[in-house]
């Protein structure tokens, strides 16, 4: 449907919406339903719009806060999360620099959207997590509903360019291996997706033939991550699944151990088969992608591409104006004065820093140790640490154009409930080590 006929994806997405929107409305169970709505949205963002499915760029998001605020709405929020407030109070100066620099027209108000939407959609995300209760159950299901728009997109990359021997002929991120679309955010979110099923590999699916089909997919996304030869979303994945693994091991009886153990031998024969066909597709560019060379083999000098310079520029600009900074919006200009260049920031801590001067390195504070908190207070979640790594490593080299990171940062806050251990997969040490 999405390659033969794309107007029926707006039809899909409407149709998809409406009934996200009835079953929170229906629902006894609004916590659950909130957070499957959000997640399924989260998880077919950027395949919507690779499909042009959205009627507007930031639809996405503008749905992950809308549900959220219906969840307030019926359930309101902890007092506790006070300090994601003061983390959205921290991001209007930049706002008022911008205004004051430039004409309040449509290109102010596209500017401000399209750098703050991502920042206000995490603020909604952790007002309504915080604090709050879920069942290892329920949160794998909310995974799930996030993966399947994923496997979609997935199966639809394929379609698009199914013989990529023809198109890759260097080593940079094309569009033409991403289902013609931005490299960067496709390989985030399939990235994402590689984590989710990765997980439910350990903590296995308990019908048989949904848990084949889904490492089927695990795999099959594995591959096409790879080849976007966007680096930024697999190696994020790479170390979630590494520190998951770690988490789920010190956490478990010894007889799970020894399956964990086995499966992850499994594990790393199937990556190890799937980076040689990766190799042999693509003539072995995609290892000189990898180890910072070029089509012909030669060693690059800049092993980040260029977003150096961005950063750079971004501290500039930060010393230039350390106390409020050069206003939301306006680094992209400082790029094209500076650099000559007119990209976006990649980097969403860099952006913090010259948009908003040290209030934004007050803000960043906070979102860093606001979770740790959560932590102290004993909450549980086996997720915590993949989830907070995922939202850091995203910014830092897709900063917040997606909501993947805003929600998932949101799901790190959640306190996970292991009912009945003796029927669950998790067999849960002391709660001080969850």
């Amino acid at each position: 449907m999405a390659s033969v006929f794309r107007p029926m994806m707006q039809v899909y997405f409407l149709i998809v919406t409406g009934y996200l929107f009835y079953q929170i409305f229906t629902s006894t169970n609004k916590q659950q339903q909130i957070l499957l709505a959000a997640g399924y949205m989260t998880g077919a963002e950027v395949y919507l719009r690779m499909t042009k499915a959205l009627f507007f760029y930031e639809t996405g998001k503008y749905l992950v806060i809308v549900f959220f605020l219906i969840g307030m709405f019926y359930q309101g929020f902890k007092k506790k999360a006070f300090p994601y407030f003061i983390y959205f109070l921290l991001l209007i100066p930049g706002i008022f620099v911008s205004y004051l620099n430039l004409n309040f027209d449509g290109e102010f108000r596209k500017m401000i959207i399209f750098n703050l939407s991502g920042p206000i959609c995490l603020v909604f995300a952790a007002l309504y997590c915080y604090g709050r209760t879920i069942t290892l159950k329920d949160l794998l299901e909310v995974l799930d509903f996030m993966a399947y728009p994923l496997i979609s997109m997935t199966v639809y990359i394929y379609l698009y360019n199914p013989d990529i021997t023809e198109v890759i002929t260097s080593t940079v991120s094309t569009s033409e291996t991403s289902g013609g679309y931005g490299p960067n955010q496709v390989a985030t979110m399939l990235g994402f997706g590689v984590f989710v099923l990765f997980s439910r590999l350990l903590i296995p699916y308990k019908n048989k033939m949904v848990h084949f089909i889904m490492m089927f997919f695990l795999m099959a996304m594995s591959y096409r991550a790879l080849i976007t030869f966007s680096r930024g979303g697999v190696v994020a994945a790479v170390i979630m699944c590494i520190v998951f693994s770690v988490v789920l091991y010190f956490t478990t009886s010894l007889k799970t151990k020894f399956r964990l153990s086995y499966k992850l031998i499994a594990v790393i024969g199937a990556v190890f088969a799937i980076w040689l066909y990766a190799v042999l597709q693509t003539g072995g560019l995609i290892e000189n992608r990898y180890t910072n060379k070029d089509a012909l083999g030669r060693e690059k000098e800049d092993v980040t591409t260029g977003r150096a310079d961005l950063i750079q520029a971004d501290f500039q600009a930060f010393m230039e104006d350390p106390i409020f900074g050069i206003g939301v919006g306006k680094v992209k200009s400082f790029y094209i004065e500076r650099l000559n260049i007119e990209l976006p920031s990649h980097n969403e801590v860099a952006r913090m820093l010259s948009e908003h001067g040290s209030l934004g390195i007050i803000a960043l504070l906070i979102l860093l140790l606001a979770p740790l908190s959560t932590k102290l207070q004993g909450r549980r979640n086996i997720f915590f640490y993949p989830f907070i790594l995922f939202w850091l490593l995203t910014i830092m080299h897709s900063s917040m154009r997606i909501a993947a990171p805003a929600f998932v940062y949101g799901l790190a806050l959640l306190n996970i409930q292991y009912v009945s251990p003796k029927k669950d997969y998790l067999h849960r040490k002391p709660a001080s080590q969850g």
